[in-house]
């Protein structure tokens, strides 16, 4: 683990399983964070690929709790914790930093689009006001495909000057690798931590300062991904980061929280991974076997993954 890096090089948004009532398994829940942390991958629970924003403040709250009390490393957390409101932006922050955690990673309010850099500037100083702990070490998360409400460097800059040790990075899922480069460029040497948001873009992030990234495909392939992010500076670098965009194209061609599970049931023999919450679906029978019949043909495994 790199020490610019506290909560790891590499992480991953963990996929949330669910019971056939669609409440939170907290047990294949912990087994899968194990899972992942025994391939060196750090955990940035309630992320997009979470189902985050289809869980309750509550069920956040209690999930955390049960990695606590199974005695995962909270240093290695990154828990999502932006929402629409303030107040529950602030109760999911205050309770991810009383648990220890090694930062928090937190959407812009992506409700009302068109918002000023200005109103989101004043949502951030809210947060990090009423949190009001020196442990708080927040990292932005930028994802305007899907959220449609940019961070943009103006608004970087000003926080990172208003709250120079609370500020500590970013997560880039944008998909423009020149943005990530202007994000590194214009603040990587005040500490500013960059993650790319898809291991595509690890080995260019790690060669342009970055730190490393915060990957979908993660909870999939850890093992790969996490050893591409401790040997980018070898001689094969390119040819194993090629071999991971093979993999992320794989799961790329349909679509990605319903892939992940899919291959999760299918590979830990557990068909109970196979559960989204509405309005996601499971793949249909086509996308499933596409998805399948591909990773085959490439060999590609999970070995240990908990069932």
């Amino acid at each position: 683990m790199s020490s610019n890096a506290p909560c790891g090089t590499v992480l991953s948004p963990v996929i949330t399983p669910f019971r056939d009532d669609l409440s939170p398994d907290a047990a294949r829940f912990v087994d899968h964070c194990r899972w992942l942390m025994a391939n060196d991958v750090g955990l940035a629970i309630f992320g997009t690929n979470s189902e985050a924003n289809s869980l309750s403040v509550q069920e956040r709250l209690e999930l955390l709790d049960h990695l606590v009390a199974a005695g995962i490393d909270t240093t290695r957390l990154m828990p999502g914790t932006g929402c629409c409101s303030i107040p529950d932006s602030v109760t999911l922050t205050r309770h991810a930093v009383s648990q220890g955690v090694g930062g928090v990673l937190m959407l812009p309010p992506f409700y009302y689009k068109g918002v000023s850099e200005e109103g989101l500037f004043r949502f951030y100083c809210e947060v990090i006001e009423r949190v009001n702990d020196e442990r708080l070490r927040l990292y932005l998360y930028h994802i305007p495909p899907v959220a449609q409400v940019p961070i943009g460097l103006g608004l970087i800059e000003r926080l990172l000057k208003r709250y120079p040790q609370v500020v500590a990075g970013i997560k880039d899922s944008s998909g423009d690798w020149a943005n990530t480069q202007a994000v590194i460029d214009a603040f990587g040497q005040q500490g500013f931590r960059v993650y790319a948001g898809s291991e595509r873009f690890l080995l260019p992030t790690l060669r342009a300062g970055g730190v490393g990234c915060i990957s979908a495909t993660a909870n999939v392939n850890p093992r790969a991904i996490s050893a591409l992010g401790a040997s980018w500076q070898d001689d094969d670098a390119d040819a194993n980061q090629q071999g991971l965009n093979e993999i992320r194209d794989i799961f790329e061609s349909v679509p990605m929280i319903p892939a992940l599970k899919a291959a999760t049931a299918h590979f830990s023999g557990d068909a109970g991974w196979d559960r989204l919450r509405p309005p996601l679906v499971s793949l249909d029978e086509g996308q499933r076997d596409k998805l399948l019949t591909a990773l085959k043909r490439v060999g590609f495994t999970m070995p240990g993954v908990a069932g």
